[in-house]
């Protein structure tokens, strides 16, 4: 019985992101915003670090100001960076498994390395929006290469053409042809 209460409050992070998800996408920012906001001071900068980089990914998307949506998506790596890296044993760590498609529920460490093409991809989305094309295209170079970890699937493709379609921006704003 106890062992139920202790994994309760972290399934309860959890379904609290996906709530203030779900507040985003249905057209309420704000709000979830503040929620978003109330639960990263409730975890806490010693927090369990999956459920800050979940947070802070999603409550990047939910910034008005595309600083402040950087600010966040770094958050989200530095969480994943300094999770994974706690951990140099594991094979998963060191790139020698395939990461399962897509963050899901699975071990956090397997979902944690499934959020970094998107979170690379994301940063560059927010230098290109700050119209810092060298910082934009190396996280572009990250994400391609990260993007390489997942396993076939979905997600894997919807990143390689999400980066594609972002370099060519980029090419396009460089007068560049691809």
């Amino acid at each position: 019985m106890e062992k139920r209460r202790e994994a309760t409050p972290e399934d309860g992070v959890l379904t609290r992101i996906g709530q203030a998800i779900m507040l985003h996408r249905a057209g309420d920012r704000e709000e979830a915003r503040n929620r978003l906001s109330e639960l990263w001071h409730e975890i806490g900068p010693q927090g369990d670090a999956f459920h800050r980089c979940t947070l802070a990914h999603y409550m990047a998307d939910t910034q008005d100001d595309p600083r402040d949506e950087l600010d966040w998506d770094l958050r989200a790596l530095e969480a994943a960076e300094g999770f994974v890296t706690e951990r140099p044993g594991n094979a998963a760590a060191q790139g020698e498994a395939k990461v399962a498609d897509g963050p899901g529920p699975r071990h956090p460490l397997v979902a944690l390395r499934a959020f970094f093409p998107s979170l690379h991809l994301n940063i560059a989305a927010d230098y290109a929006a700050l119209d810092r094309p060298a910082d934009a295209r190396a996280q572009l170079r990250r994400a391609r290469v990260s993007v390489n970890a997942l396993a076939d699937g979905e997600y894997r493709q919807g990143l390689r053409d999400a980066i594609d379609r972002l370099q060519l921006r980029l090419d396009g704003l460089a007068g560049h042809t691809p």
